[in-house]
């Protein structure tokens, strides 16, 4: 690969690292290709990019993003992981995979600048993925004004059943 080619592949993942919402770094020594392959399959189909790039490239094109706080761990077989929507999946995917494959390991994590260590990944693949917080939303959203239909259909229900009680009892009065 010729320097142009580094320079604008270094170019590409800046971007791509300036636009997400959380990035990965994983050690991925000792997991052969079918195992990489598998890996790789199940992050695709949570909308995560996973990628061997050299530690250098990385380092530089880290440089005035927000992944620029864990360029010192750029060290070693390193592979990273990328989401631009969701900052639940790719820690519930790598953590999943970790459980059945041991020789995967997370080095540490960024997200919107911070810092995160393993086990702070860990805890964030314990949440609740972006589509389950909106559903939980929309369901609380459904059920204020379906209970205030009901509150308000409540009160003329009622109405009709006191006016019934007073009817009943004249009636009980006059006979």
């Amino acid at each position: 690969m010729d320097i142009e080619a580094k320079k604008q592949l270094v170019e590409q993942l800046r971007q791509r690292m300036q636009k997400s919402k959380v990035v990965i770094l994983t050690d991925f020594k000792g997991l052969d290709v079918a195992t990489m392959t598998e890996l790789r399959s199940k992050l695709r189909e949570a909308n995560v990019e996973y990628e061997v790039i050299k530690n250098t490239m990385l380092r530089r094109a880290s440089e005035g993003t927000g992944v620029e706080p864990i360029k010192g761990h750029f060290e070693g077989p390193s592979a990273i992981a990328i989401s631009y929507d969701d900052p639940v999946a790719p820690a519930k995917v790598l953590t999943d995979f970790i459980k059945v494959n041991s020789k995967l390991a997370i080095k540490i994590g960024v997200m919107s600048g911070k810092v995160i260590d393993p086990a702070g990944i860990k805890a964030l693949s314990a949440l609740p993925s972006r589509e389950e917080l909106l559903a939980t939303v929309l369901s609380a959203m459904i059920a204020v004004p379906t209970s205030l239909v009901r509150a308000l259909n409540d009160v003329p229900r009622r109405m009709v059943s006191v006016l019934q009680a007073i009817k009943e009892s004249k009636e009980k009065q006059a006979a």
